[in-house]
């Protein structure tokens, strides 16, 4: 089969402005960034008609190091549901350059199921990620500043919250002194770097409802703490209007379209292992807008992405899927079985089997919020009849809906019978309100232990002392009531990548808890977790190449 770069470049790609009259956004609306790719203006959203949409969530069992191909699905998904009849928009987060030049590659889709121009939502795309890491780091210049010029006034921070950002994967910069050398270097301090997709204002632009919206998240930004212990936020330092007018263009959605000529939007990109994990708010509004159905993914397994989909951007949008669909492979199910890693592409019909508690974990933790579960079943060459079979029985007596997929090597042909087992349950069994896992006025200790204890099956939450002293603050704050967004492993429900399945009587320890005052959430560090990633031995960016005017190596 040929790879995606190849599939991608022999794509014949439609005018973006045709692209938005199929969608039935109004062509001299967008603004074109070249000739296949837009944004949208925020004014383009009608609530009335979102109202009236069929919004689907696409998770996954735990991934393996591979990932599930959660996105080619979704985006496979979409292709499907035009085919049958029904009008689809696929809604999907950006993809970062760590992964891609990283572990991961990009996070546009595969085979014939992508989001195109590829090459360009891979790299620099419309600059929404350049436009994020300069805010963040101009708000970093600016508060340097102010200590700088009122270092000789009794002015100043007792302690400095805000840290760095780069969509770069980069371990050195974890730890870093700044101001070092001549006095007027600044002042030296401790710092550091995060990846952008964990900045606070990636979450923020996915959180906000419009740019009014986005300022008062911007403003309430917490830097740090006076002298006399007093939060100092971007407003106390008065440069929100600044930091608001370098995200106006990033603000809005973008507009691409699938290997199918169907209409994508993509926009955003948290991580769901160290931020929430989803799209922004505004795609997915902007999506139903003008959409039977939208097909959004939240990132990595069910126990991150999904969770903090219902607990995080639900809570905050009032948005409730009709269904949710999780992704499983025979390759994921059988390392989840104790198959060596190196073999888990030969058939090994009770690995698979063994594998299948992860599976069962991950659908009850979607039933737990109220949703109609379908399993779906991407399908590799690898795969044999006699596993499908058994995990399609196995799903059977489980009560939930079972379709293959083979949307990677058929594009939309290969997902329709997933498509039409969605419509029957949208139209016959859909999801019931959605049941969010914990009140706004939980107790922050009791809402790490609720998702600890029935999402990951934790016995245990113990905090570091840094964590308790953090609890003691977001108390003083009068913020208790945000929802809590965890950073842990992706590879496990426990916080050990390597406890495979499903952990059990296992303990996750709180290292620390990260205020995002202007995301309204807090962040809970479990573990070794990193919210800047490093390099692995051979990064993709060893295979990426531009030869005789043509992108070679991406994926």
């Amino acid at each position: 089969m040929k790879t995606d770069i190849e599939i991608a470049r022999e794509t014949k790609l439609d005018n973006i402005s045709a692209i938005a009259d199929k969608a039935g956004i109004p062509a001299n609306e967008i603004l074109s960034y070249g000739h296949y790719m837009a944004k949208v203006p925020l004014d383009c959203i009608n609530l009335d008609r979102a109202a009236k949409s069929n919004l689907i969530l696409v998770t996954a069992i735990t991934p393996n190091k591979a990932g599930v191909g959660k996105t080619t699905v979704s985006i496979g998904l979409s292709l499907a549901l035009n085919r049958i009849g029904k009008k689809c928009i696929v809604a999907l987060r950006e993809p970062s350059l760590g992964p891609c030049f990283g572990m991961k590659g990009g996070a546009a889709g595969g085979g014939y199921s992508q989001v195109l121009p590829m090459e360009n939502i891979n790299l620099h795309f419309t600059g929404d990620f350049h436009a994020i890491t300069t805010a963040h780091n101009m708000i970093t210049a600016l508060l340097d500043n102010y200590i700088y010029q009122n270092r000789t006034k009794g002015i100043g921070l007792k302690e400095v919250k805000w840290k760095r950002v780069l969509d770069i994967n980069d371990r050195n910069l974890r730890n870093i002194v700044t101001g070092i050398g001549s006095r007027i270097n600044g002042v030296p301090a401790e710092s550091g770097f995060d990846i952008t997709p964990a900045s606070e204002i990636m979450a923020i632009m996915c959180l906000a409802t419009d740019i009014d919206d986005l300022r008062r998240r911007i403003g309430k930004i917490l830097l740090g703490y006076t002298f006399d212990d007093q939060p100092f936020t971007v407003d106390d330092l008065g440069v929100t209007g600044a930091i608001v007018l370098l995200l106006k263009d990033a603000l809005m959605p973008n507009l691409v379209q699938t290997t199918e000529n169907t209409p994508a939007m993509v926009h955003g990109g948290p991580f769901a292992n160290i931020a929430h994990g989803c799209n922004s708010i505004i795609a997915t509004r902007m999506a139903m807008s003008y959409a039977d159905y939208v097909v959004t993914e939240a990132g990595f397994g069910a126990d991150l992405g999904a969770e903090k989909f219902f607990d995080i951007k639900c809570r905050k949008s009032g948005l409730s899927p009709k269904a949710t669909i999780i992704v499983a492979t025979a390759q994921s199910l059988k390392l989840h079985g104790g198959v060596p890693e190196d073999k888990i592409k030969e058939p090994n019909i009770e690995g698979l089997r063994k594998g299948l508690c992860n599976l069962d974990k991950h659908i009850e933790n979607m039933q737990l919020f109220g949703q109609s579960v379908i399993v779906t079943f991407n399908r590799f060459e690898s795969d044999s009849d006699e596993e499908i079979a058994m995990v399609a029985e196995h799903c059977r007596q489980k009560g939930v809906g079972f379709a293959e997929n083979h949307v990677f090597a058929k594009g939309g042909a290969g997902g329709e019978e997933l498509a039409r087992l969605l419509v029957d349950t949208v139209e016959n069994n859909p999801s019931k309100p959605l049941q969010l896992l914990y009140d706004d006025n939980t107790p922050v200790k009791q809402k790490i232990d609720n998702v600890a204890r029935k999402i990951y099956g934790a016995s245990s939450v113990v905090f570091s002392i840094l964590a308790k002293n953090k609890l003691k603050q977001i108390e003083s704050l009068g913020i208790a009531h945000y929802p809590i967004c965890i950073a842990k492993t992706q590879y496990s429900f426990s916080s050990d990548p390597k406890a495979i399945g499903v952990a059990t009587d296992f303990e996750l320890n709180v290292r620390d808890i990260i205020i995002n005052n202007g995301a309204e959430m807090i962040v809970v560090i479990m573990g070794d977790i990193m919210r800047m990633p490093g390099l692995p031995k051979v990064p993709q960016a060893c295979k990426i190449d531009i030869i005789d005017g043509n992108v070679v190596g991406l994926s």
